[in-house]
């Protein structure tokens, strides 16, 4: 049974090579299932592609800003995750400052004109989760350094189950 839906959000970013745009990594009470990822650029008027993907990363995790999830009902309760830096259990963060070693196995892997935004909604059968007491935690990340490095924005939906 879902326990509540819940948002990161990213705004005015200015990034740094090619980041871990969004890491949210379970504790041991809930999985996470990702529902929707998105991602834009606001200052660049020339087209430029960016790759991007959604993976999961295990040890040697990055050095994030923390940032706390957002309910999207108010009957929610808070979630189970919290604001961290490290990827700890059951915390999350955006925009990487230092990408650590671990390994990174790619899910969705996907390119976007800057000029046009990017938005992945997978169906059902194809949503990331990530089980509760996993070593890996749920990645958003750009594979490339993007042409303009700032006011950038991106965000991710995801469910507690």
């Amino acid at each position: 049974m879902a326990r509540g839906t819940y948002t990161i959000i990213a705004a005015n970013q200015t990034v740094v090579a090619a980041p871990t745009l969004i890491s949210v990594r379970p504790g041991t009470t809930c999985s996470i299932e990702f529902l929707r990822f998105w991602c834009s650029q606001a200052a660049n008027a020339t087209s430029n592609q960016q790759r991007i993907n959604v993976n999961t990363k295990v040890s040697a995790f990055d050095t994030l800003v923390g940032v706390t999830p957002g309910k999207t009902s108010l009957l929610d309760g808070i979630s189970a995750i919290v604001s961290g830096t490290a990827e700890a259990a059951g915390t999350s963060g955006i925009n990487a400052s230092a990408q650590g070693g671990g390994t990174e196995t790619v899910m969705y892997e996907d390119a976007f004109n800057v000029l046009n935004g990017w938005l992945w909604v997978p169906t059902p059968p194809e949503t990331l989760t990530v089980n509760a007491s996993s070593a890996s935690a749920g990645h958003l990340k750009f594979q490339s350094t993007p042409v303009a490095l700032t006011v950038w924005q991106w965000g991710c939906s995801f469910r507690e189950v």
